[in-house]
C-alpha cells in the first residue's frame, strides 16, 4: 500500500518536489506556513517523518521527470 503524504504548499513533500522540479539539490526543509513568508524549518528542525516526506516528494518528481524548462 502506497503511503499518502500531506501535499500542502510549503510542506515537506511540496518542497521536495519543488527542489527536484527546479533542478536544485536535495536539501530537506519546509515552511511552517506559506512558502517564503513564514519560518523555514531545516533538516535539523524536522522529524523523521517530515524528512521522509521531503524525500518522497523529491523522488516522486524525479520519477515523473517533471522539470522546469529554462528559456
Amino acid at each position: 500500500m502506497k503511503k499518502v503524504y500531506d501535499t500542502r504548499h510549503g510542506g515537506p513533500f511540496d518542497r521536495g518536489s519543488a527542489d527536484s522540479y527546479y533542478n536544485r539539490g536535495e536539501c530537506p526543509h519546509y515552511y511552517e506556513g506559506d512558502t517564503g513568508t513564514s519560518r523555514r524549518m531545516t533538516e535539523e528542525d524536522m522529524t523523521e517523518e517530515e524528512v521522509e516526506a521531503y524525500y518522497a516528494g523529491y523522488n516522486e518528481n524525479e520519477r515523473l521527470g517533471d522539470k522546469k524548462e529554462w528559456r
